[in-house]
């Protein structure tokens, strides 16, 4: 899921998107544009013609987006609380 925000800033219109999905949130259910990325790079890995999420972020998360389980897909995440650090591999 990436902030509508940034998707507009780097290019892509979320309100010309063909596709809608439901999305069950803490506030309800939405529906949100579904769009295909040409290139998405996080965590040291790439993805090309990868979809994603479009949805208005609260501004106190203070993140441009969240990684989903289809990004890490076929990878192995480490979480290491002690040393703040995250990696894909």
């Amino acid at each position: 899921m990436v902030n509508v925000g940034l998707l507009t800033t780097i290019g892509y219109d979320p309100s010309l998107a063909p596709d809608r999905v439901q999305v069950t949130t803490g506030s309800g259910v939405e529906y949100v544009p579904r769009l295909a990325m040409s290139r998405i790079k996080a965590l040291g890995q790439e993805r090309t013609n990868f979809s994603v999420l479009g949805h208005t972020l609260p501004p106190s998360a203070s993140i441009d987006g969240l990684l989903g389980l289809d990004f890490m897909r076929g990878q192995v995440l480490n979480i290491d609380f002690a040393k703040g650090r995250v990696s894909l591999n």
